[in-house]
């Protein structure tokens, strides 16, 4: 059985369940999962887990994350983005609202921790409907509003084309952001609407797309191990043969690592063979990885 991490590069167009569709018939495996989806018109780093790595996501899910997008302030959109139906532009008199000094007071409320309400079409569920179900169904979405954190915000390159300013920017935030969303509210801070025309997530954590490969390219070698992902997470300890089995067992066994919510536990050959936390020097198991897995 073949298990372990996929860095995926997804590209425009394509849901992030094709990628993980594609990734199941490549793989052939029915058990993919992911840490957090990418919108169609987005592109950039998925990270997909296979058979018991899978177990691994829910330790990826609340990672940092890092975008490059470009908003277009002048136009708003039903979706936040290119995708949905957009409104007309704004004329050359509410142009003028579109300063640079505007601009920059606008990032300045959206950085640091804010109160962001995620766009009307997103996944979130409303009564155990998506939000987006329902925005698309006409019914009217009042979403509340949660705490993320923007520790960069920074326009790298601004055009203006005729009513419009397209600012190419990088954002790195908090897991739940929603960048469609700070698009909608810069323009709307400025009364002029706004959306996005491109995204990219570029990392994750401590994983980079560069590192990840195209999503037609998905084979059983470019799976990572999950001691490799686990090692760039969390410290690490190796035990030895007896505490491994009582650890597979369930049972806590005595380690020589300080204390920590999740620790790694490596068998000699290297292999993952759990998470655990430590806590005066006992480890208690968090989970447990199937022996009879290896990495092809």
């Amino acid at each position: 059985m073949i298990s372990g991490i996929l860095l995926v590069d997804k590209p425009r167009g394509v849901t992030s369940h094709d990628v993980v569709s594609r990734a199941r018939r490549a793989l052939g495996t029915r058990k993919v999962g992911h840490a957090g989806t990418l919108d169609p018109m987005a592109t950039g780093l998925l990270i997909l887990g296979v058979d018991s790595a899978t177990r691994l996501l829910t330790y990826l899910v609340g990672l940092g994350k890092s975008y490059e997008a470009t908003i277009r302030l002048g136009q708003s959109s039903t979706t936040d983005d290119a995708d949905g139906e957009l409104s007309a532009p704004i004329d050359s008199a509410q142009s003028s609202r579109i300063t640079r000094g505007a601009i920059a007071a606008g990032i300045a409320q959206l950085s640091g921790e804010i109160a962001q309400v995620p766009s009307t079409f997103s996944a979130i569920k409303v009564d155990g409907r998506r939000s987006y179900d329902r925005a698309r169904a006409g019914e009217e979405v009042v979403l509340t509003s949660r705490s993320v954190t923007i520790s960069r915000f920074e326009v790298l390159a601004e055009r203006r084309e005729g009513p419009f300013t397209d600012l190419d920017v990088v954002v790195d935030c908090s897991s739940g952001t929603y960048i469609r969303a700070l698009a909608r509210d810069l323009g709307g801070g400025l009364g002029v609407g706004g959306h996005l025309t491109a995204l990219r997530r570029t990392s994750i954590g401590p994983f980079s797309v560069t590192d990840a490969v195209a999503a037609d390219e998905i084979t059983p070698a470019a799976l990572r191990a999950p001691v490799s992902i686990a090692a760039q997470l969390f410290p690490s300890v190796q035990l030895a043969q007896s505490a491994l089995v009582e650890l597979t067992q369930g049972k806590r066994v005595a380690v020589d690592v300080p204390d920590a919510a999740v620790v790694a536990a490596v068998a000699s050959s290297g292999r993952l063979v759990g998470l655990v936390s430590v806590t005066k020097g006992v480890a208690r198991v968090l989970v447990n990885f199937p022996t009879e897995e290896v990495l092809a």
